[in-house]
């Protein structure tokens, strides 16, 4: 199976490769090109073999090893004949300077002339090669010619000159484009002679014509004045004939217009009239409605200003409400969001305050054994000093040495002492502070004595009580 594959593609490949030799030994030939294929190309209807195949705006086969193939340029080739000297039919020597234009010719023998003897040439070589056969054909035209037929029918030397050089040009398969003689002279003056002569020749033919022509000229003013004289006075005696009758004509013609341009010009005014009255009238009612409508837009316009100014001044109302209400609105919310963030930092501080003292709390129960009492009585006695202090302070700045009382004595009785021992019974005793909040004073702050021994007390106060009805002093 492997094998029978490589074989198959080996065939493949080499039927492509067959292919495209093939197709690349076809070749065409451009419009402008003559490809000549040589070789063994074949025989003639003669039996003859054939030197090359021309083709010409077609294609062709080009069999390798065999066969080959160049092309023919056909663009057209201009070739400057300067001749010198050329002896005419007079023995006159003229110079005749030219130039012509050839090419390679497409008909079917000549293009076989020029495929044996052009193919492989330069254009220079070309160009070289038509002009010695133009020199030699051009020679042999002139020498056959008078200066005469030279110089006067040119278009008989052209087409004798084009006859023989194509006939000699298709030899080598060139053809004769165009013929151009620029100018022709001679060494001796005879062709200016015959020149002079013939400008003469035409100079008298032309004042024998102009004399003639102005002899015709006057006889035929002459007669020409005769026949005016007459003719004018014909013409003159039919004129004042025509003159008379067209007077009374156009007295006749003149009444009759008179008489309608008064029918017209009556007519005219009338109509006038009447259309100055209708235009006057059209133009009360049209000035009429102009102020009607002047009114209306006026009054239009006034109503629209009014309603406009309304319209403006409630939007702008409307605006400047929105827009109050707008600020104030953003002022809220900016003031309930500063209260909100204000609220919410206190909170977060007292969170944290309270925090930090229950773990304080906690490290404390912790540290004294996880009996809250202690802990409490630590705390306690930590803040003993400075309650101590805030009773010291509660007395500190009243002067019990000496007080003035003014007493009423009311219901018979002093109340100075009643308020001296009122006053002092205001501060609390540290044991009661303890019970107040459910707790017993420690053993190392002392025990509770419920008796105060009078000899104990050595503080005596000099208190003055002044009676404010028998002026009394007592002391206590």
């Amino acid at each position: 199976m492997p094998g029978s594959t490589i074989l198959f593609v080996v065939i493949v490949i080499l039927a492509f490769s067959t292919f495209l030799f093939v197709v690349s030994r076809y070749k065409r030939c451009p419009s402008d090109r003559i490809m000549v294929i040589y070789g063994n190309v074949g025989q003639a209807k003669d039996g003859s073999s054939l030197s090359a195949k021309c083709i010409h705006g077609g294609a062709g086969f080009i069999w390798p090893v065999i066969q080959a193939y160049e092309f023919l340029d056909l663009t057209p080739i201009s070739i400057s004949v300067d001749l010198k000297s050329a002896l005419s039919r007079q023995n006159i020597r003229i110079d005749v300077p030219s130039s012509f234009t050839v090419g390679i010719s497409t008909e079917p023998g000549v293009m076989q002339n020029a495929a044996e003897r052009l193919l492989g040439l330069k254009h220079n070589e070309i160009q070289e090669l038509a002009k010695d056969i133009i020199f030699g054909q051009l020679r042999l035209v002139i020498a056959t010619m008078e200066i005469e037929e030279i110089n006067t029918d040119r278009d008989k030397f052209l087409d004798a000159v084009s006859s023989n050089v194509e006939t000699e040009l298709k030899k080598i398969g060139l053809r004769l484009i165009n013929v151009n003689v620029t100018d022709i002279s001679d060494e001796s003056g005879y062709i200016a002679a015959l020149g002079k002569e013939a400008a003469a020749k035409a100079i008298n033919d032309a004042k024998k014509t102009v004399a003639e022509k102005e002899r015709d000229g006057a006889i035929g003013e002459a007669n020409a004045r005769r026949d005016q004289r007459i003719q004018v006075a014909s013409a003159d005696a039919e004129a004042i004939k025509g003159e008379n009758e067209s007077a009374a004509s156009v007295a006749m013609s003149n009444a009759i217009r008179r008489e309608h341009e008064a029918e017209a010009s009556k007519r005219a005014i009338a109509s006038e009239k009447i259309q100055a009255a209708k235009a006057l009238q059209e133009a009360y009612v049209a000035e009429k409605e102009a102020e009607l409508a002047r009114a209306a837009r006026e009054k239009a316009t006034l109503e629209a200003d009014i309603l406009v100014k309304a319209e403006i001044e409630k939007q702008r109302l409307a605006l400047e409400a929105e827009a109050k209400a707008e600020q104030a609105r953003r002022l809220a919310n900016g003031e309930a969001d500063a209260v909100f963030m204000r609220m919410e930092a206190e909170a977060r501080g007292i969170q944290e305050i309270l925090t930090k003292q229950a773990q304080g709390y906690a490290q404390l129960v912790q540290s004294v054994g996880g009996d809250p009492a202690n802990a409490a009585q630590m705390m306690i006695a930590e803040k003993l000093e400075k309650l101590m202090q805030i009773q010291v302070d509660a007395i500190k700045g009243i002067q019990i040495d000496k007080i003035n009382v003014w007493d009423s004595m009311s219901d018979g009785s002093p109340t100075t002492a009643n308020f001296l021992s009122g006053m002092l019974k205001s501060i609390p005793p540290m044991n009661e502070m303890f019970k107040m909040v459910g707790m017993e004073i420690p053993g190392y702050l002392g025990k509770d004595a419920q008796k105060t021994e009078a000899g104990d007390s050595n503080v005596a106060y000099d208190i003055k009580v002044e009676d404010s009805n028998n002026k009394a002093e007592q002391t206590v």
